[in-house]
């Protein structure tokens, strides 16, 4: 096998980008991205793989956004999220929030 080489993939429609370690194996090429472990897999050339690894990655990243707004959603249904909600009128009532344009100023 030859040295892992490291390759950037940014998705566009979460507009993030995350490192991909791809390696020549034999005559084929394998590549992964370490921070979502389900994307790894093995192609003939460099240029497939990079394709490959790139809709796999897009792929998982709409699973776990589907998987986050399921639970979200359920969270709210059971009342989990109630407490946040009492929390911020509680704050506005005291005086005790900003205004978004000053959060912005801050950013």
């Amino acid at each position: 096998m030859e040295k892992i080489k490291t390759v950037e993939i940014h998705d566009k429609v979460f507009e993030e980008t995350y490192t991909a370690h791809i390696q020549r194996n034999g005559t084929n090429w394998l590549g992964w991205v370490p921070d979502v472990p389900e994307v790894k897999c093995e192609e003939p050339t460099e240029a497939v793989l990079l394709k490959t690894l790139e809709k796999r990655l897009h792929e998982a990243l709409v699973v776990e956004e589907e998987a986050w707004e399921k639970k979200f959603e359920e969270d709210v249904k059971a009342g989990r999220l109630d407490h946040l909600a009492e929390k911020a009128v509680e704050n506005y009532r005291e005086d005790k929030y900003r205004h978004i344009e000053e959060l912005q100023k801050l950013l």
